[in-house]
């Protein structure tokens, strides 16, 4: 394993003061080129085609969970390896054009990304109970939406940066229902390394996604034993459908560790020995960026 060296291109889902760009930009240096994406996939599909050297997505929001999307395109689409992680306060705000400040309170429309309107949902339902709720791509994307549309009595949810990016004004701040709203986002890559940057929190992070073998009574204690005899600390464990029919399941795990100790080598030795499968995304260490 190899530690990587600063990247030129890096994909984030856009566009520009997206809360993965706030993540991204908050991460990098400023030399390094930054290109906005429509989608999650297309973000990941532009690593695995080498359009871009490195992305950054979504993976897990502290209100909404995991950002299924994510895990399903690692898992089903890809062989991507995560080199990093960032972790970013998020801060939701609505927003309107300004030539519809005076007509806020009747507002016709709410867009945003669909985990943005969740963690909005208390505030949404007595609010704007009848309002009608529309998902879009992204925060900035539903920014630039309103902004580009003056004659429209709409809102968007997204973060400061959008709103002065496209010129709104925000009517009502902090609107998200719970005051710890954190986003964790992968930085993925086509090798298997760590990212060059300092000031990494904690330890060394390792997420494995396994799948267990069929018709095994007692598999997913089997596994879980692997890790607690050898004292190796999940963090997470989570199931998401394998698609090919009900009740089949793969469990994405995150270990406190790196994947390159004994102990975690003798963890997946021993997991296949069970029979499962072990597919490792790497091992990264986590990072902070400035609130947005």
């Amino acid at each position: 394993m190899t530690e990587l060296q600063s990247r030129k291109r890096i994909a984030y889902l856009g566009p520009e003061a997206s809360f993965t760009f706030l993540a991204t930009k908050g991460l990098f240096n400023s030399n390094e080129i930054l290109e906005p994406y429509r989608t999650i996939p297309e973000c990941i599909e532009a690593v695995s085609e080498g359009k871009v050297d490195l992305a950054v997505v979504p993976v897990e929001n502290a209100l909404e969970g995991t950002v299924t999307l994510t895990v399903d395109y690692l898992f089903h689409e890809v062989d991507l390896y995560v080199v990093g992680e960032v972790l970013s306060k998020i801060q939701q705000h609505l927003m309107v054009n300004k030539a519809q400040v005076m007509n806020w309170n009747n507002i016709e429309g709410v867009y945003s990304h669909p985990h943005a309107l969740a963690q909005c949902h208390k505030y949404l339902h007595y609010r704007f109970s009848k309002v009608p709720l529309h998902q879009y791509s992204s925060t900035s994307a539903a920014a630039k939406l309103v902004a580009e549309h003056p004659e429209l009595c709409i809102a968007a949810i997204g973060n400061a940066s959008s709103a002065e990016k496209y010129d709104l004004e925000i009517v009502e701040r902090n609107i998200h229902d719970f005051h710890f709203n954190h986003t964790r986002f992968f930085v993925v890559s086509k090798k298997n390394g760590r990212l060059s940057i300092e000031e990494s929190e904690g330890k060394p992070k390792t997420t494995f996604m396994i799948t267990l073998p069929s018709d095994v009574s007692g598999a997913l204690h089997q596994v879980l034993s692997v890790f607690a005899w050898r004292k190796l600390n999940l963090s997470k464990i989570e199931s998401r459908p394998l698609k090919t029919g009900l009740g089949d399941y793969f469990f994405i795990a995150d270990i406190i560790a790196d994947e390159e100790e004994p102990m975690m080598k003798g963890a997946v030795e021993e997991l296949q020995v069970l029979g499962c499968t072990v597919k490792s995304l790497g091992t990264y260490y986590t990072y902070l960026t400035p609130e947005n």
